[in-house]
């Protein structure tokens, strides 16, 4: 059956309510048919390179026969069945294995979930569950900071540290609060002679203090933002943030949601500063997006406070897709790739390319105020109107938008928040390919700027 492109865009139209729904953003949307490595095919034949590799998560690449494989012989087998206590499934034990022998060394035990959002359900829950049952229940706090993105569900989206992500759905679920992030092009709050580690870490301490610690139960952060702006943050950060969180009796929640599976030269992003959370929140990269699964590993100690309550003080939290038999197949195939391809090394050198190209391009522009980069492949540029300054273009001139539209016009699908331009292809992305982002990207600026 021939398909109309059409009458498939009138369908979507009228009866497919998508993500960050408007019709305004939706006149004329790109229906994808086909992907393989870091390339997609649109329903009229055009390619274009992926420059963020989905959402985020495409860290194999598209097209993987192995994937679609593993998914085949599980469904042939056990499609799916119950996690709950008292029932298992092969992959999902095996697959929690595999990550507590990739993960953190203080980390012993996995918790699945179908996304980013849930794990970070999972996390906030876990963390409160943890201080009820050390006898702590006033401990129910959550700092979270600016620009951060925890995901969209009512709590998560509490926890989500920009506002238009409020408005509509106001009030928010009570108990969260923000705090500057770490931003050192554009760091809030700092005191003379502090980096901007320090001055992040030391608001995340005097939050803690104004609260009062035994009502804070947990600080999430990523490792670096990826919704936000893709910040990086200063090498003494998270060193820092740990001290706070042990001083003050605070769990550290790291949401790695974008950051784990080898996206940032690493298997899992803390590991550049030699840090350990208690809780690591995990998604996208573990299947690649080829079926929905995330989760949680938490530490030795919030494992061994879960199995030594009595029954009636259970961890009463779950999922009916926890632990699910297929995506947990497709998951552990999924990390044999990126083992066998040894991917981690691959998007550390690729990333270096990227960053040093962007740089080489970019770096003298007067429209761009950082290019931030350098740890695999997970970059972003800074658009701002006066280079000096560091003022921003004004929102009605939409220029992340319009240069988001040239990219696209040359070949490149990748994302914006305002004018911070994105990338984030996928690992299994080309040296050539490479360039070309960097290239696309230079002319779009000029396109948009004049410049």
């Amino acid at each position: 059956m021939t398909l109309d492109p059409a009458v498939l865009v009138k369908e979507d139209q009228d009866h497919l309510i998508h993500p960050l729904h408007h019709p305004s953003d939706h006149l004329e949307p790109m229906i994808y048919v086909r992907g393989r490595g870091a390339v997609l095919t649109d329903i009229q034949g055009r390619e274009y390179i992926d420059g963020l590799a989905g959402l985020w998560n495409v860290n194999v690449g598209h097209g993987r026969e192995e994937l679609a494989q593993a998914a085949a012989t599980q469904m042939s087998e056990l499609a799916y069945y119950s996690g709950y206590s008292g029932s298992s499934n092969v992959p999902a034990i095996q697959l929690a294995s595999k990550l507590i022998s990739l993960a953190y060394s203080n980390l012993r035990a996995v918790f699945f979930t179908s996304g980013g959002a849930e794990s970070n359900e999972s996390a906030f829950k876990t963390a409160r569950f943890y201080w009820k049952a050390q006898g702590k229940p006033d401990k129910v706090k959550i700092i979270a900071r600016t620009l951060s993105y925890h995901g969209v569900t009512l709590q998560a989206m509490s926890a989500t540290g920009m506002p238009p992500y409020w408005k509509m759905f106001e009030p928010r679920v009570p108990n969260f609060l923000h705090i500057p992030t770490c931003y050192p092009y554009r760091q809030e709050g700092a005191r003379p002679g502090e980096t901007a580690g320090q001055t992040a870490a030391r608001l995340l301490e005097e939050a803690i203090l104004r609260e009062g610690a035994d009502t804070v139960a947990a600080f999430i952060a990523e490792p670096i933002h990826g919704g936000g702006g893709v910040l990086y943050p200063t090498d003494d950060y998270f060193p820092l943030v740990r001290q706070v969180c042990d001083r003050h009796d605070v769990l550290f929640i790291a949401d790695e949601v974008i950051t784990g599976f080898c996206r940032t030269g690493r298997w899992f992003a803390l590991e550049h500063w030699h840090v350990q959370p208690d809780i690591l929140s995990f998604a996208k990269g573990v299947s690649s997006g080829y079926l929905p699964l995330g989760g949680i590993m938490v530490s030795k100690a919030i494992k061994e406070t879960m199995d030594s309550v009595k029954p009636d003080d259970r961890w009463m939290h779950a999922y009916t897709y926890s632990g699910h038999p297929t995506c947990c197949a497709v998951g552990l195939k999924n990390v044999e790739i990126m083992e066998r391809e040894r991917l981690w090394e691959r998007a550390a050198t690729l990333g270096t390319r990227l960053h040093e190209g962007l740089k080489a391009a970019l770096g003298d522009h007067p429209h761009v105020g950082d290019i931030r980069g350098g740890k695999g492949l997970l970059a972003a540029v800074e658009l701002v109107e006066d280079r000096g300054s560091k003022a921003s273009f004004a929102a009605d001139k939409k220029v992340g938008n319009r240069v988001i539209q040239e990219m696209t016009k040359r070949g490149i699908i990748t994302r914006n928040r305002l004018d911070h331009i994105f990338f984030s292809p996928p690992l299994v992305i080309t040296e050539a390919q490479v360039d070309r982002l960097v290239s696309a990207t230079r002319d779009a600026v000029k396109a948009v700027t004049g410049k």
